[in-house]
């Protein structure tokens, strides 16, 4: 019976998962709350994003490279929670992992 519920839990925690993906997909790209950088100010973004990314990821996590920019902002929005990363710090690892 303990395996019956754990197929059963495994399904409904696969569509539920699946279903808040789809509705990821779905929505238009949502701007943060700072304006994206112009060129000029592209290597303060790159180097500060490197710097937040380093302290806050990099315990766990090599950086990604084989990731869509959509993916990436969904994992990092993810492991926001986890690594309480504030809405700046977010702004930045997402640059910086999104424009290596």
């Amino acid at each position: 019976m303990k395996i019956v519920r754990m197929i059963y839990l495994t399904f409904v925690l696969t569509c539920g998962v699946t279903g808040v993906l789809a509705r990821e997909a779905a929505k238009p790209a949502q701007h943060s709350s700072q304006e994206a950088p112009s060129d000029s100010t592209n290597d303060k973004w790159m180097i500060e994003g490197q710097k937040r990314f380093l302290t806050n990821c990099g315990r766990c996590h090599q950086s990604p490279h084989l990731f869509s920019p959509r993916e990436m902002s969904m994992a990092v929005r993810h492991m926001r929670v986890r690594a309480m990363l504030t809405q700046q710090d977010m702004d930045y690892v997402l640059y910086y992992v999104t424009h290596q």
